[in-house]
């Protein structure tokens, strides 16, 4: 252990990486979570919303996010391979990709009515989840657009730089909520479109900021950033063979919980507040480990553009272990502490019997948290390692048949037909993730990544 400590690849080295994109993705969490407090404290009904609406946006988006997502890799493996000119040209693509897909985004607000319509919520909730989606999904672009020129930094192991310009977007999203969700001051009182507001505006400019910090001249001369702006037909039928799946992939992780939530829905108000907090309270500890993931597989990509695939061993063991001893740590807090987690979510008008309904039901959910937190800790390492060397397929395919015969399947039948209630839909959740990171852990054990990589086998050098 104190050996691996000191190693290229090692806990230090891990940490050093993977700890600044620990602290931003923790930033999103931190935004979702206090957009969660204060809607709670606003009315029952805009906490209800906010979860079904937020989590449809970010699976309308998610696919667009997997396939720019993938720029992390192909960075990372030029880095490795010492062909840095073409991570210039890997950034463009990922920009003109973005571009396209934050006008379909954008086109999204058409249909919010009627898909909303579908899920069959109260009425009231749903006129909020309309007005919360509408807005996210006309400002989804910047969040892609932002994922893409975040990878010039984090592809090559420089993760301090996304760290700083996301706390600087969660430090102008949490008082813009308060001000605008509440009214105070000279601000309107919007509600949960002032949520979505917030949010947008912190997008914006985190664009601004990492536009700024990546076309400088030093960056140019050195990646070319500026020079490679030309489209580059090949390197985009690369970029989407690989990247299309990693959209998928997130496309269906997304998927689960979209469609686990809208079911949660039908049972009624208490079962979706109490569901929507519960996984707000989730999202705050499992958030930061994405940004692990993400380290995992930049390392993991930097071996493998270096042709030594040992490297990226010791970087997904040393990432699986500072994950287990995380999460761990996470479920004691949900099978000791249930009641004050959930005490930054008490409701402002709502009656002593909802209320008490509300915790009670979160106490029993946060135990089903607390037995899958391990094995998600696996899942998004070793997603993080294999989509680092380029083995995507498999892991959308096995994500893909999971989900459909794990959660949708069975949700349909158990709570459609057979009228099961909340504790089926969490367990399906719960075996869903358990069954996953043990499929994962036997395609990492088998060793095919190793001999895998996306850039093209002989990349132009200096």
């Amino acid at each position: 252990m104190f050996r691996r400590w000191y190693q290229p690849n090692g806990y230090r080295h891990v940490l050093a990486v993977g700890l600044p994109l620990v602290v931003s993705f923790g930033t999103t969490s931190l935004i979702h979570f206090t957009d969660r407090v204060f809607l709670a404290n606003y009315s029952m009904d805009a906490i209800a919303a906010a979860l079904p609406a937020g989590i449809a946006s970010f699976l309308s988006l998610c696919f667009f996010m997997g396939v720019v997502g993938y720029v992390n890799v192909f960075v990372a493996q030029y880095v490795g391979a010492g062909a840095p000119e073409r991570v210039g040209a890997s950034l463009w693509q990922g920009i003109y990709f973005s571009l396209a897909s934050g006008l379909f985004l954008a086109a999204l607000y058409l249909v919010a009515e009627p898909l909303f319509r579908f899920a069959g919520h109260d009425p009231e909730v749903m006129r909020l989840e309309v007005v919360y989606f509408r807005i996210l999904t006309l400002g989804a672009g910047t969040v892609v657009l932002a994922t893409t020129l975040s990878c010039f930094y984090s592809g090559r192991g420089l993760t301090r730089p996304v760290m700083l310009i996301n706390l600087i977007g969660a430090g102008l999203n949490i008082p813009l909520d308060y001000l605008l969700i509440n009214g105070v001051g000279p601000f309107p009182e919007m509600g949960i479109a002032g949520a979505a507001v917030a949010t947008v505006i912190s997008q914006v400019v985190l664009v601004a900021l990492f536009g700024l910090a990546v076309f400088r001249k030093r960056n140019d001369h050195a990646f070319a950033v500026r020079r490679a702006w030309a489209w580059d037909s090949a390197l985009m039928r690369r970029m989407l063979r690989y990247g299309l799946p990693g959209g998928v992939q997130l496309f269906l992780d997304i998927l689960v919980f979209t469609f686990f939530v809208f079911m949660v829905g039908r049972l009624g108000r208490a079962e979706l507040a109490a569901t929507n907090i519960v996984i707000a309270i989730n999202t705050l500890s499992f958030m930061p480990m994405v940004g692990m993931s993400v380290a995992v597989s930049t390392l993991v990509g930097q071996a493998i553009g270096a042709g030594k695939p040992s490297g990226g061993v010791r970087a997904t063991t040393s990432t699986l272990h500072i994950a287990l001893v995380y999460m761990g740590l996470v479920a004691l807090a949900f099978v000791f502490l249930p009641r004050e987690l959930l005490s930054f979510f008490y409701t402002d008008g709502a009656s002593a019997a909802a209320q008490s309904r509300m915790v009670e039901l979160g106490v029993e959910l946060l135990r089903f948290v607390a037995v899958y937190s391990m094995f998600d800790a696996m899942v998004l390492v070793y997603v993080g390692s294999l989509k680092g060397a380029g083995d995507i397929y498999f892991v959308m395919w096995s994500m893909a048949l999971i989900c459909l015969g794990l959660v949708i399947a069975p949700l349909l039948v158990g709570v459609e037909v057979l009228g099961l209630g909340l504790y089926f839909i969490w367990g399906c959740v719960t075996l869903y993730v358990v069954v996953l990171g043990l499929v994962l852990r036997w395609r990492y054990s088998r060793g095919l990544w190793k001999k895998m990589r996306v850039i093209e086998a002989a990349p132009r050098r200096r």
